[in-house]
Formats: structure tokens, sequence, C-alpha cells
């Protein structure tokens, strides 16, 4: 396995192409797997990545390392862990008796659990999370409702996705539940951190508000700057530097995001979607969708439809 440095992976199934670990055969925005089932020869030690996708990792039974930033902390037992799209990380398996790993994109997210889900899970856009030891009385909560999701990943209902998509929100509850009563965020990490955070923020809330119609040109990064009484220049550079991704990069996801989930109404004009996400003209927003996801809005729209 070559050991390549800081490498951005767009999901799960590409970092374990990239590891040469068994092919979990699925790059849909979501996947679900039991850890003692992927990983048959240990000790191993990942590659060092940064992922476009969040991550829960439940573990019942199973020693090892996770670094996340500058942060490493044991696995142990009983152990609930969160990271986001950007963090820095590196994991370590000593053994595994039994771990289940969920992971997850913002499309999805949007499209099968909530289409303004930071407003109610804010936890989702936090820059670090301490790993939690839950109770047994909690962990056995979560195990129940992460296996009843695998069940439901493993079968053939058509209703699949909106099936997972409400145990996902049962689940996040919880998780909000068990970790986040007594957060406070404003002594979360390091300054860096912190300015990740608010950029996170600041981007959704540019979102929401585009898509409400409250503004309607999109902000530049001397505007994100400008909102954290920052240099534009080092805004940049904390942004790329924490997560491996540009501030150009970041609201072009955000826009695509938004953009998938506006193309599955069907009684949307591609030029009024392009007006919500603040695209002046309709073959700008078209010539930028393409650039991003390699399909026009129509084609995109056909390939719903197939």
């Amino acid at each position: 396995m070559a050991q390549q440095k800081d490498i951005i992976v767009k999901d799960l199934h590409e970092l374990y192409e990239l590891m040469e670990l068994p092919d979990i055969g699925d790059s849909s925005g979501f996947t679900i797997n039991y850890l003692q089932d992927i990983f048959k020869q240990l000790p191993f030690r990942s590659v060092s990545f940064r992922p476009n996708f969040f991550s829960f990792l439940f573990i019942q039974e199973a020693f090892g390392n996770y670094t996340i930033d500058d942060l490493q902390f044991p696995i142990q037992p009983g152990t609930v862990y969160f990271t986001n799209p950007g963090n820095f990380r590196i994991f370590e398996w000593h053994s595994i008796t039994e771990a289940c790993l969920i992971t997850f994109n913002e499309s999805y997210l949007k499209e099968y659990v909530h289409s303004d889900v930071y407003r109610e899970f804010s936890f989702l856009l936090t820059e670090t999370v301490e790993p939690r030891v839950l109770s047994d009385e909690q962990f056995e909560v979560l195990e129940q409702l992460y296996r009843q999701i695998h069940r439901e990943h493993l079968g053939g209902s058509p209703y699949k996705n909106q099936l997972i998509g409400t145990l996902m929100v049962v689940l996040l509850l919880k998780i909000k539940e068990y970790f986040f009563q007594d957060y406070n965020p404003i002594v979360e990490g390091t300054r860096s951190s912190r300015i990740v955070k608010e950029f996170k923020l600041n981007l959704e809330n540019h979102i929401r508000e585009l898509l409400s119609g409250k503004v309607q040109q999109q902000m530049r990064v001397q505007d994100f700057a400008d909102r954290q009484l920052l240099h534009p220049t080092y805004l940049s550079q904390v942004i790329k530097s924490k997560t491996g991704k540009s501030i150009s990069t970041w609201i072009a996801d955000k826009l695509v995001t938004e953009a998938r989930v506006l193309l599955q109404d069907q009684d949307l004009s591609v030029k009024e979607i392009a007006n919500r996400l603040g695209f002046l003209e309709a073959p700008h927003f078209s010539n930028y969708f393409k650039k991003h996801t390699s399909l026009s809005p129509a084609d995109y729209r056909k390939q719903l439809l197939q």
C-alpha cells in the first residue's frame, strides 16, 4: 500500500480502494458496515487522509488509536466517535471484535434526512468533537438503531433511503442528547478551529438566505473574511490548511449540493434554480453545475428519472 500524504477522499469506497481493502460496493453517499468484516489482517494503520464525508464510529469492542488533526484518542469499548468533512485523520486498529461505521455526505443528509439539517443538528458543523464513552444503557440504544439501519440498508424496500433517513434522524437526536447537552462550542479547539467553524456557519447561513430570497448575490471570499474581521488571505490560508479544501471549493460543494436537491423538483425550471442560488444567468449556472458534476442540469434530471 503506497503511503501518500494528506489525501482528500470523496467517500469510503474511494478510501478503501486506495488502501487495498475489500470493496464495500457502495458509492451512493451513505455506507454502513461492520469493521470486523473489513479488517482481517491486524494490526492495521491507515494512510493519512481528509474525508469529504461525515462519519460515526460505534465501538462495541475494539482497540486502537484515532488521530484527528493534532489530537490522538484511544479506541476503546463503549465509545462513539464523530468526525466531519475536512479533518485530517489516521486510524490504527489493534483488535476488532465488533465495531460499526456509518458514513454519509451532505447531499444524502439534505435529500433523505432534512433539507435544513444544520438548523436542528448544528453539531454536524463542529470542527473537533472528542469521542464519548457512553453508559451501557446509552450504547445499547444506539446499537439497536445502527443495527436496524444496517438491516434496512441490506434490504430491498423501495423506500430504503427514506427509512434509513428517518432512522438517521432518531440516531442524530440521540447523539445530540448524549453528546451535546453540556457542550460549549466557545471553548472548542484552537483559534483556527473556531475560524473554520465560524466560516462553515456563515456559509450555511448564506446558502439559507439565498434559498429564501433574502439575498440574491453570492458571497465572495472577502465577504466571508469581513464577517470574522479577518484578512481574506489569512482566512483562505486557515481554511485550506485545516480542511484541505479552498474556500471556493467549499462554496462550490455547497451550491452543487443544493442544486441537486432543487433539481429533484420537476416543477422548478433550471432558470428558477439558477436565480435561487445567486446565478445571474441560467447558462452560467448550467456550466458551473456541469463543471463540478460532469452533467448538465438537464442530464442530471434525466438520470434521476431513470
